[in-house]
């Protein structure tokens, strides 16, 4: 399902990028980024994100938390 989600992402007006990260007991964040709250709002609403959040809600997640926040800056580096 998130292959799934992450592929129609790429199709959406106003995404500009995703991050995942998973432990080895299979906890797990990720983050969506969106131009702009209108994009945010349209992703929210998309009927096949609507569709496997209530999959995820009734078969794989004991937990899900959302955050919408605003990144202001962003920066790191490489060794």
């Amino acid at each position: 399902m998130a292959e799934t989600l992450f592929g129609l992402l790429g199709d959406e007006p106003g995404f500009l990028g995703i991050e995942s990260a998973r432990n080895d007991d299979g906890f797990g964040i990720t983050a969506a980024y969106f131009k702009d709250e209108a994009a945010i709002l349209r992703w929210k609403n998309n009927m096949q994100h609507l569709a496997a959040q209530r999959l995820g809600q009734e078969r794989w997640h004991e937990h899900c938390g959302i955050r919408v926040a605003r990144v202001e800056r962003a920066y790191g580096w490489r060794s």
